[in-house]
Protein backbone atom coordinates (compact mmCIF):
# COMPACT_ATOMS: atom_id res chain seq x y z
CA UNK A 1 0.00 0.00 0.00
CA UNK A 2 1.29 3.45 -0.88
CA UNK A 3 2.09 5.94 1.85
CA UNK A 4 0.66 9.45 1.95
CA UNK A 5 4.07 10.87 1.02
CA UNK A 6 4.18 8.64 -2.06
CA UNK A 7 0.67 9.64 -3.08
CA UNK A 8 1.49 13.33 -2.65
CA UNK A 9 4.32 12.93 -5.18
CA UNK A 10 1.90 11.86 -7.91
CA UNK A 11 1.09 14.43 -10.60
CA UNK A 12 -1.86 16.67 -9.73
CA UNK A 13 -4.15 15.10 -12.32
CA UNK A 14 -3.53 11.63 -10.89
CA UNK A 15 -4.11 12.85 -7.33
CA UNK A 16 -7.42 14.46 -8.33
CA UNK A 17 -8.50 11.23 -10.03
CA UNK A 18 -7.44 9.23 -6.98
CA UNK A 19 -9.51 11.46 -4.70
CA UNK A 20 -12.51 11.17 -7.02
CA UNK A 21 -12.20 7.39 -7.16
CA UNK A 22 -11.80 7.20 -3.40
CA UNK A 23 -14.83 9.43 -2.84
CA UNK A 24 -16.89 7.34 -5.26
CA UNK A 25 -16.03 4.19 -3.31
CA UNK A 26 -16.92 5.89 -0.02
CA UNK A 27 -20.14 7.20 -1.48
CA UNK A 28 -21.22 3.71 -2.56
CA UNK A 29 -20.71 2.41 0.96
CA UNK A 30 -22.51 5.37 2.52
CA UNK A 31 -25.52 4.80 0.30
CA UNK A 32 -25.80 1.32 1.69
CA UNK A 33 -26.07 2.63 5.26
CA UNK A 34 -29.13 4.36 6.66
CA UNK A 35 -28.87 8.10 7.26
CA UNK A 36 -29.27 9.53 10.72
CA UNK A 37 -32.10 11.98 11.35
CA UNK A 38 -29.54 14.79 11.58
CA UNK A 39 -28.08 13.83 8.18
CA UNK A 40 -31.55 13.76 6.63
CA UNK A 41 -32.28 17.22 8.03
CA UNK A 42 -28.99 18.56 6.65
CA UNK A 43 -29.73 17.14 3.21
CA UNK A 44 -33.20 18.70 3.32
CA UNK A 45 -31.65 22.04 4.32
CA UNK A 46 -29.19 21.89 1.43
CA UNK A 47 -31.91 20.91 -1.05
CA UNK A 48 -34.04 23.85 0.14
CA UNK A 49 -31.07 26.21 -0.24
CA UNK A 50 -30.42 24.90 -3.75
CA UNK A 51 -34.05 25.40 -4.75
CA UNK A 52 -33.98 28.98 -3.43
CA UNK A 53 -30.71 29.84 -5.21
CA UNK A 54 -29.67 27.16 -7.71
CA UNK A 55 -26.76 29.25 -9.02
CA UNK A 56 -25.07 29.44 -5.61
CA UNK A 57 -23.21 26.15 -6.11
CA UNK A 58 -21.09 24.53 -8.78
CA UNK A 59 -21.44 21.10 -10.37
CA UNK A 60 -18.67 18.57 -9.73
CA UNK A 61 -17.92 18.31 -13.45
CA UNK A 62 -17.47 22.09 -13.66
CA UNK A 63 -15.23 22.16 -10.60
CA UNK A 64 -13.13 19.27 -11.90
CA UNK A 65 -12.76 20.95 -15.31
CA UNK A 66 -11.72 24.19 -13.61
CA UNK A 67 -9.15 22.39 -11.45
CA UNK A 68 -7.75 20.45 -14.39
CA UNK A 69 -7.46 23.54 -16.59
CA UNK A 70 -5.04 25.04 -14.08
CA UNK A 71 -2.47 22.27 -14.67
Amino acid sequence: MATLDELCRLPLEERVQLVQDLWDSISKELHQEALTEEQKQELDRRLDAMEINPRAGILWDELKKSLMSGL
